[in-house]
């Protein structure tokens, strides 16, 4: 069987299947696992590297407004590879090449293949998708073992409910939009609440009015296709308002730069990583707070004792 996968995160779910022999085309951003770096290209981004956050948002909402694509198939290299599987999304055609990029390529196909269309909008859509790849690629029993194992990690934390961190999970920094779909299952699964985002919804820009009245304790920063030491960069590159310096998170020093592209924008199995590192951090951070009011009631009860 011959697979392109057009999207990281089947490239993921493809490889932790057992799938990697089978596959043959890739993203030019898939980069998990390493093996995956060394597949045939098939989908190129036609944004050029290197653009400051607010330029590429500019430049998606006008491939947007003119109905154009952001992606470039390689239609060459597909028909060479005559795959019998393409595991594509149609759920953010701005994420991830789409079905519709695939039209005019497969009506020269011979034998056209499967396309498998990954919509997953919660975490649970995240397993059922997992299953319909195994199912569809001869590897429906690694799908289900998979998914239970995944479930049995999950299932294993038991984050401490008492004073949640209210947090704030922005997908972009420049201008700011707020992450959605699965993202706040993954804040509630490790015990914390996300104040903006919407579960099952689309993530979206907000304005810094918004984000200033959610007054978060947290802010979490994971801009859609950067990994961590990206987001450090972006941190200290992107020309924040007075608004931004205004945030109790930000003047305590709790932004903390997440590896998005591992663990929260690519809905395949890691996310499972991405939340248990959420609750690692919740609850560091809540014994650093306790501490810290320990710390200032022992106080002055020691000053008392000096008088005294």
């Amino acid at each position: 069987m011959k697979i392109c996968s057009f999207l990281p995160s089947g490239t993921e779910i493809l490889f932790a299947l057992g799938l990697g022999d089978s596959v043959c085309g890739v993203t030019f951003e898939c980069d998990y696992p390493d093996e995956a770096r060394s597949k045939p290209v098939v989908v190129f981004s036609k944004l050029p590297h290197g653009l400051a956050e607010d330029e590429i948002d500019r430049q998606v909402k006008d491939f947007s407004s003119q109905g154009h694509s952001l992606y470039r198939l390689d239609a060459d290299k597909l028909r060479e590879i005559q795959p019998d599987v393409i595991v594509t999304q149609d759920l953010c055609h701005v994420c991830a090449a789409s079905p519709n990029d695939l039209g005019a390529v497969l009506a020269s196909f011979v034998h056209p293949p499967n396309v498998l269309a990954l919509s997953p909008r919660t975490i649970e859509e995240v397993w059922s998708d997992i299953q319909t790849v195994g199912d569809h690629c001869e590897r429906p029993a690694e799908a289900r073992l998979l998914v239970s194992g995944t479930r049995q990690r999950l299932g294993a934390l038991k984050p401490e409910q008492v004073d949640a961190p209210r947090v704030l999970c922005l997908e972009w920094l420049d201008p700011p939009f707020v992450a959605g779909h699965w993202v706040p299952e993954m804040v509630a699964l490790a015990g914390g609440i996300d104040v903006l985002g919407q579960v099952g919804a689309p993530g979206y820009e907000v304005d810094w009015k918004t984000v200033v009245s959610s007054d978060p304790d947290v802010i979490l920063a994971m801009p859609c296709g950067y990994h961590r030491h990206e987001i450090e960069k972006e941190l200290e590159a992107v020309p924040f308002s007075a608004a931004w310096h205004s945030l109790r998170a930000v003047r305590n020093r709790r932004v903390f730069a997440m590896d998005a592209s591992s663990h929260f924008s690519r809905p395949g199995p890691r996310i499972a990583d991405g939340i248990i590192e959420m609750a690692e951090l919740f609850t560091r951070l809540k014994r650093e707070s306790r501490k810290s009011v320990v710390s200032v009631v022992s106080a002055p009860a020691a000053k008392l004792r000096e008088r005294r």
